[in-house]
């Protein structure tokens, strides 16, 4: 027998073996592919070589024993594994991917999903936890809200990526921390009122002290909103070799002062063309590109997404991916349903505008009512608005306050999800804390139940109006409005496209020319793009 667990005896012949017979075992081993084998030699005389005397190969071992190796029973032991392991694994090369965590109360999801599209570009296979899922290079693995150490967990077990993308959100840093020890680069973006009140977070300071956690633990770099002070503070807490900071205020002092001492930062600069996003590092001033180039931002004039750029950007760059990189990813990222769902998704096919976005806090919502003030509108401004029902009623208040007297018609109603509230409570309270802020009856409906509300809204639309509709249900609205058909005079203004059926399948179902439409199929998502 010549296996040790039966009785066989091993005996070192390293020694001793004739090169002709060492190197007809690692062209079987290579011919087959493998970097590690084991070659069962068989020879009169391993000492001579098999062209004098014969022999032959009856087995290759894809996973062979290194136990005879370090204890013989003849001859020298030999440490076998060392030497493969070193082969694997060089001495000095990385043994962790880069890690980049994103965390803030608005914005998370848009820029997780703009720095992971830009490291696509850049020939990278991210890995990504958003709050609609897991995606492992693009491809959905796992639907819900994954921005919990778990999915953290989860997407860096996957052999295939290269680099991950972690959206990093409050509930699971109060529940289970981050997932991980520590991130390469780690981004906050902003700290505003929400979820206050819930597991013993009632505070903006206590909320921002949970969130600098993203920072405490980032090795190479932190990416700091400089314009949000409590951001600002986080930069005392972190031990990270080099501070980036953003922002949109070309004449930060404390910035100005930083990027004089050599520190990296991201800043908004006016230029003949536009505003300028614009790289500084180590002394350098590098223009990185038109904010209005961006697709995201609508033409610039949606400053958050400047500003989400802005953060995607910075990281990328502390990450070490190239600038040309950077500036294809930020072209090539947009907003549409099928790329950010739920994140400022424009439908144009009416004869009026709709802009659907998941804005559930006040800041969110008063930055896209500040958005549907810079756009041109021709007709009037129509809104569809609600808050989370577990929200307190000072939260509820403070969403109607960002809107009002910012648009022509509110119409105010709740989510599916009631969250301990009454039945029509959230609307009333949003309804009165309006009236309060000027809104008067009129201007005003309350339809409490979410897809009567939206379609009560777009039955309302006239040529040249715009309606914004924050939404919960994202693929139902979504849906919702694609497929809404308009009548009478309305329906003569109106393209007249045919749509396929949702319920068709992908293979039966054409494309149209309608940029922006998607059908949902057996779990997947198909956007149906402009084409001749």
């Amino acid at each position: 027998t010549a296996n040790l667990s039966t009785g066989g005896t091993a005996t070192d012949v390293t020694d001793i073996i004739h090169p002709d017979n060492r190197d007809m075992a690692v062209r079987a081993v290579r011919a087959i592919g493998l970097d590690v084998g084991g070659v069962d030699f068989i020879s009169p005389n391993i000492a001579e070589s098999y062209k004098s005397i014969g022999g032959g190969i009856c087995e290759i071992n894809a996973a062979p024993g290194f136990r005879m190796h370090v204890a013989p029973s003849e001859g020298t032991p030999r440490d076998a594994a060392g030497p493969v392991i070193d082969m694997l694994f060089p001495p000095g090369t990385p043994t962790r991917v880069p890690i980049a965590a994103i965390t803030g109360t608005n914005g998370k999801t848009t820029t997780a999903r703009m720095l992971a599209h830009i490291t696509k570009m850049a020939g990278y296979t991210p890995g990504l936890t958003t709050t609609d899922g897991v995606y492992i290079d693009g491809q959905r693995t796992v639907e819900g809200d994954m921005t919990g150490p778990v999915s953290a967990r989860m997407v860096l077990s996957d052999p295939q990526i290269d680099m991950a993308v972690l959206e990093t959100a409050r509930g699971g840093l109060l529940r289970s921390g981050m997932g991980v020890p520590e991130v390469d680069v780690g981004a906050v973006l902003n700290v505003a009122s929400d979820h206050l009140g819930l597991k013993g977070i009632d505070t903006l300071e206590q909320l921002a002290e949970i969130k600098r956690i993203v920072v405490e633990v980032a090795r190479e770099c932190a990416v700091l909103n400089a314009d949000d002070p409590n951001v600002l503070k986080m930069s005392a807490y972190t031990d990270a070799k080099v501070i980036c900071y953003v922002t949109l205020n070309p004449s930060h002092a404390l910035v100005r002062e930083h990027i004089r001492a050599g520190g990296r930062a991201c800043a908004l600069e006016a230029g003949v063309n536009g505003h300028m996003i614009t790289l500084y590092d180590k002394g350098s001033h590098i223009p990185l590109m038109w904010t209005h180039l961006i697709p995201a931002t609508m033409e610039g004039r949606a400053l958050h997404n400047v500003q989400n750029a802005m953060v995607a950007a910075a990281m990328a760059f502390s990450l070490g991916i190239k600038l040309d990189a950077i500036r294809q990813g930020l072209r090539t990222f947009d907003t549409t349903f099928f790329q950010a769902p739920g994140r400022m998704n424009v439908y144009n096919e009416h004869p009026f505008k709709v802009l659907m976005d998941y804005g559930h806090n006040a800041h969110a919502v008063g930055m896209m009512a500040d958005l549907a003030q810079r756009l041109d509108v021709t007709g009037r401004r129509i809104v569809v608005l609600t808050g989370p029902g577990d929200r307190r009623d000072e939260d509820l208040r403070a969403i109607a306050e960002a809107v009002a007297g910012k648009f022509d018609h509110y119409i105010v109603r709740r989510d599916d999800s009631l969250r301990g509230r009454d039945g029509d409570e959230v609307p009333r309270i949003i309804a009165r804390a309006l009236q309060n802020g000027g809104v008067t009856e009129s201007a005003m409906s309350i339809i409490p139940d979410e897809q009567e509300a939206v379609d009560a809204a777009l039955r309302m639309g006239q040529p040249g109006d715009l309606i914004l509709v924050f939404a919960d249900a994202l693929t139902r609205t979504w849906k919702q409005i694609i497929k809404f058909q308009p009548e009478g005079e309305m329906a003569k203004a109106a393209p007249r496209v045919e749509l396929p059926s949702l319920e068709t399948t992908p293979e039966d179902a054409p494309f149209v020319n309608m940029e922006g439409v998607i059908r949902e199929e057996r779990g997947l998502v198909f956007e149906r793009e402009d084409s001749d």
